[in-house]
């Protein structure tokens, strides 16, 4: 059955199919017995016995069925049996991709995601993107996608990318369920009506939109809710979280690699007195794979549990409380009838980390052991090859001439600063902490060369074709390791590689469109930690290199970026320094 083409989660004969078994006349594919279940809307712990046919939950309650001819019986005794748990706000090419991190989330029970669109946005044609979309369907995870409205950076072309027939078009995608998060609401409050319209089309179309707005004020909440914000991730107090809650937010608690809240949240909340969490959900926020080493929204029911929530409250945050907010109760978020079988077993109420998981029905993971059921993906007819350049990088390219530097204040906080080091020589003195910066277009049409101070002092040369826009960067002291570090990570079809001393001492690569790597998340974290220690040993001093490298184009942070268009001041809006042609 092609899911693409069908109009309805479920045609017609296959409707028939499932009133058959209720008839007697057909088996389901699976029942679970003796199942002791969490009843989302009972808010209780029921027992019962659940039946499946394919993809879908047909029936639960006391009755067995009478037909059991092609049917798989699983006892659930000593078994506590929870609907499968939604992520709402995944950045699926943090050196993952979509695919190894949803069959990573699937083995710690996650089983729908709801992702950003941002690298489909920006490195794939339209076409292919929306192809890829459907492809993604026959995951046994279920895979949405949100609809950014700018790319979080100056783009050389963005009303080619962002442009209001693209928008519209990937609105209509029906695996699209929200627009946003609005990293560029800043534009929308000065009068961006290009942006609003956007909104107001994904309002129309019954579609949430994620805000994005760490440290914002009362009357910016009230301003963005009314445009039509639903839904915020950055909150970092319980004050903020009580906030938007006040504004009828529903608010989702983050617990990340650069900003691991929650349990700082939750111990705020309750000492404001919040002790209603229907409108809070749970997100990981995009996080490198190291972070996932313990698992994924498990993790956060745990911290809820140990942080005093109810532990029924703490399976709704991560199960039905999301899939209200996304309109998507009658497929996700509870196990009763007629919902997509996503059911995880678990040992005990208070061990949210399954056994056993059921995503669509199948089997992904049984009695610890995980299965391979993900299709294998074409990932060329998606527009993602690996990098292959067809220019060099010439020492000429090397000048460092601009007088402003980014100086790096924290891992998200960049401000000016004037250079006074002699930049004119091949390598800098490691006494201190500035290094050379570039970055480069991907077709080697235009260059911005600058320093950064507080990356690091003895880092001598990393490349990488990981960024926000796909684009090249550059840092390190010595020009004679950038160059030698580019040009490996050419080789190799794009990835982050560390060159010193005329040696390359780490490589990750990541050959899907020079973002993204093709290995597992386990092996993934082995080379994301390795990268992280060479790093500290030369002097990074910051949470998450991964997100360092993302970070240095991301205009919706504070204060000065280097982007496509060049050295660019975040507050007023203003290129400070044009990118050079080369």
């Amino acid at each position: 059955m092609d899911m693409a083409e069908q109009r309805y989660r479920w045609k017609s004969e296959q409707l028939r199919e499932q009133l058959a078994i209720i008839d007697g006349k057909r088996s389901p594919t699976k029942l679970l017995t003796n199942a002791t279940y969490l009843h989302a809307y009972l808010r209780q712990w029921k027992t019962g016995n659940i039946w499946i046919y394919q993809d879908r939950i047909v029936y639960v309650g006391e009755r067995l069925p009478s037909n059991l001819e092609q049917c798989e019986v699983i006892d659930c005794s000593g078994y506590y049996l929870v609907p499968g748990y939604i992520e709402p706000h995944a950045h699926p090419f943090q050196l993952y991709n979509p695919q190894t991190f949803a069959e990573y989330a699937a083995k710690w029970g996650t089983t729908t995601i709801i992702n950003d669109n941002l690298v489909l946005a920006l490195q794939s044609p339209k076409k292919k993107a929306f192809s890829f979309l459907r492809d993604v369907e026959a995951f046994p995870v279920t895979m949405y996608w949100w609809c950014r409205f700018d790319g979080q950076t100056e783009l050389e072309k963005e009303e080619e990318r962002f442009s209001y027939a693209t928008i519209k078009e990937w609105l209509k995608q029906k695996s699209v369920v929200q627009g946003g998060e609005l990293t560029g609401w800043p534009r929308l409050l000065a009068g961006d009506d290009v942006m609003l319209h956007w909104i107001q089309e994904a309002k129309q179309m019954k579609k949430q939109i994620e805000g994005h707005f760490p440290g914002a004020s009362e009357k910016t909440l009230t301003k963005m809710m009314l445009i039509g914000a639903d839904c915020d991730h950055e909150a970092m107090t319980g004050k903020e979280v009580y906030n938007r809650l006040l504004h009828g937010y529903t608010v989702s608690l983050r617990y990340s690699s650069i900003c691991p809240d929650l349990p700082v949240l939750l111990e705020e909340m309750k000492a404001l007195g919040i002790e209603q969490y229907d409108r809070l959900i749970f997100t990981t926020d995009g996080s490198p794979p190291s972070f996932y080493e313990q698992g994924l929204i498990d993790q956060m029911i745990r911290i809820a549990m140990e942080k005093g929530v109810p532990i029924i409250d703490a399976y709704q945050m991560a199960t039905v409380n999301v899939a209200r907010h996304y309109q998507m109760e009658h497929l996700h978020g509870s196990i009763t009838t007629g919902r997509i079988a996503h059911i995880n077993f678990l040992r005990a109420p208070d061990d949210p980390t399954p056994v056993s998981v059921l995503a669509k029905g199948q089997w992904v993971k049984r009695d610890g052991v995980c299965e391979q059921r993900f299709p294998a993906l074409d990932w060329e007819a998606y527009g993602m090859a690996p990098l292959r350049l067809t220019w060099q990088l010439s020492p000429d390219d090397l000048q460092f001439s601009m007088p402003l530097g980014m100086y790096m204040e924290n891992s998200v906080i960049m401000r000016p600063y004037s250079i006074s080091i002699d930049t004119s020589h091949d390598e800098l003195s490691t006494n201190h902490d500035e290094s050379f910066l570039m970055l480069i277009d991907r077709n080697g049409k235009w260059r911005v060369n600058t320093v950064v101070k507080g990356f690091a002092t003895h880092v001598k040369g990393l490349a990488s074709s990981y960024s926000n826009t796909g684009d090249l960067l550059l840092v390190g002291k010595s020009k004679h390791d950038m160059l030698l570090a580019f040009q490996r990570m050419n080789e190799i079809g794009g990835g982050i590689v560390l060159a010193e001393n005329r040696k390359i001492i780490h490589e990750i690569p990541l050959p899907l469109g020079g973002m993204m790597s093709m290995k597992h998340v386990e092996a993934l974290i082995a080379e994301e930690k390795r990268l992280k220690e060479l790093l500290k040993e030369r002097g990074y001093s910051f949470v998450d290199p991964i997100y360092s490298l993302l970070f240095f184009q991301s205009t919706h942070l504070p204060y000065i970026r280097i982007t496509q268009k060049g050295i660019y001041d975040v507050m007023n809006k203003t290129i400070l320094f044009p990118s050079i042609m080369r």
